[in-house]
């Protein structure tokens, strides 16, 4: 039977908030165990209004916690959910769908929400050409890499070693990626099979591409990453919380170096948040909308006045290079970006 189940979800407790970040769908899709490729996963998410109840337990399965929230159109949920109690007692979160049926909550699934601790770390790192060397340049590279499993791919081994070590020190991993939604089981396998256990995946909602309303992406965001990337960047950090300690680590082939070199400005040296708008309202990487214009004005502001109340903060930028293209990303120019540059590590791989 057809019933809503959770396309992705994420829980995320800081020192003063219990984020939520989730997409519900209205069909079971039954996924090819054997190849497990991107293909196989092709289908593609509907698009209507959803209630979820939210759930917290206790150690001892008390239930400390229940509130309900409506999603947008999409059946998206971006919830940050204020500490009104002791967040460090919820052990558990279980979820619930109450609007389908009069009466009855659907159980979607019950999760352990991730706690970032004090004081906090974070590693936020790309996917595609950063830890796998996929290409998607021609149709036929798209078409290869959609029926493939990322496990034909080369893996970038430095990028890999980076992200262990970082690990180690107890840095909490984020994956981030311009790849669609149907990549995030077959990018999690890749993951689990190279000893990386990250359970956090923002990946690329393509049903903002043909919304008139709600949709946040335009024709020219499909190939232009700039505001996707910086956006889902900044919605990770409104959900953690800003931390003492942040790594950023992508590639030099497309904007990763430009929009991670923008948040260090804002976030490190604390600059101000409409100079910082005015620098990306026209640049190539951005050419924003006039929503998106208001939508990054509003969360530059969130995201600066969050860093002023962190005093200690320490961004390190990790960027991976070919012999062909590393002298040409150290010596780019990146306009008010330029000093900053040459505080980010190039490495080769």
């Amino acid at each position: 039977m057809n019933r809503p189940f959770l396309a992705s979800f994420s829980a995320i407790i800081s020192k003063d908030q219990l984020s939520i970040r989730a997409i519900v769908n209205d069909s079971y899709q039954s996924f090819n165990e054997v190849m497990r490729t991107p293909i196989s996963f092709i289908k593609l998410l509907t698009s209507d209004n959803y209630r979820l109840r939210i759930r917290g337990f206790n150690a001892n399965q008390t239930e400390i916690l229940s509130r309900e929230y409506d999603s947008d159109s999409f059946g998206n949920f971006e919830l940050r959910i204020p500490a009104m109690i002791d967040l460090n007692s919820v052990q558990k979160i279980s979820v619930y769908e109450t609007s389908r049926i009069s009466g009855l909550e659907i159980h979607l699934g019950s999760f352990y929400p991730i706690k970032i601790a004090e004081p906090s770390k974070i590693l936020i790192s790309d996917f595609d050409k950063t830890l796998v060397d996929t290409k998607y340049s021609t149709p036929s590279e798209m078409y290869y890499s959609l029926n493939r499993p990322l496990s034909y791919f080369p893996s970038v081994a430095p990028s890999i070693t980076l992200l262990k070590d970082y690990i180690d020190l107890d840095f909490q991993p984020f994956i981030l990626s311009a790849s669609p939604h149907f990549y995030e089981k077959p990018i999690r396998d890749w993951l689990y099979q190279n000893d990386l256990f990250i359970s956090n995946i923002f990946l690329k909602d393509y049903r903002h591409f043909f919304s008139l309303f709600e949709g946040r992406l335009s024709t020219k965001d499909f190939k232009k990453q700039g505001f996707y990337k910086l956006n889902q960047l900044i919605d990770i950090l409104l959900m953690t919380g800003i931390p003492q300690d942040l790594v950023l680590v992508g590639d030099g082939f497309e904007s990763d170096p430009f929009i991670y070199m923008v948040l260090k400005n804002l976030i490190e040296y604390k600059a101000d948040p409409w100079k910082t708008w005015k620098t990306l309202k026209h640049h190539r990487l951005f050419s924003l909308t006039n929503k998106q214009d208001s939508y990054f004005l509003t969360k530059f502001y969130q995201l600066s006045e969050l860093s002023r109340k962190t005093n200690e903060i320490s961004i390190k930028i990790f960027i991976r290079a070919t012999d062909s293209n590393i002298d040409g990303l150290k010596n780019r120019d990146y306009g008010p970006y330029s000093e900053i540059n040459q505080e980010v590590v190039y490495y080769l791989a």
